[in-house]
């Protein structure tokens, strides 16, 4: 014999399957109470390295952590000509994934990023986003 199911009870499969993707993923990567002004970029340094091929950047520093919260922060790196042009801009997550306690630091290499250009002379690093994982 059939079950009876009252029309007020029954609710869309996708509506139930949003719901739980929506539960499941909200507490993944939450935007922090902490600001990029709550990070410093210590040590900022770049340097050509030559190599049996192309050239290669180290473009190492120390993200710093300088909010109450444990979080993470994104970085952004612009290399530039003499002028002043952004030649190239990258982007990342110098910690990955894991927070930074507060008062600590994680230190990066993004040199890999980047590709040489004879025109680039000056770069500029800025702290873009933070997170909490």
């Amino acid at each position: 014999m059939p079950t009876a199911v009252s029309p007020s009870l029954k609710v869309p499969t996708m509506k139930i399957a949003a719901f739980a993707a929506l539960l499941f993923l909200a507490p993944v990567a939450a935007n922090a109470a902490c600001a990029a002004k709550d990070f410093t970029v210590d040590g900022f340094a770049v340097k050509l390295v030559a190599g049996a091929g192309t050239p290669r950047f180290n473009m190492k520093g120390q993200l710093v952590n300088k909010c109450p919260e444990a979080a993470a922060a994104q970085v952004k790196i612009e290399a530039k000509d003499a002028a002043g042009n952004v030649l190239q801009t990258k982007q990342g997550w110098p910690a990955g994934t894991s927070n930074i306690a507060p008062g600590q630091s994680v230190d990066f290499d993004l040199g890999r990023l980047f590709r040489y250009q004879s025109e680039m002379a000056n770069y500029t690093v800025t702290v873009t986003d933070v997170r909490t994982w």
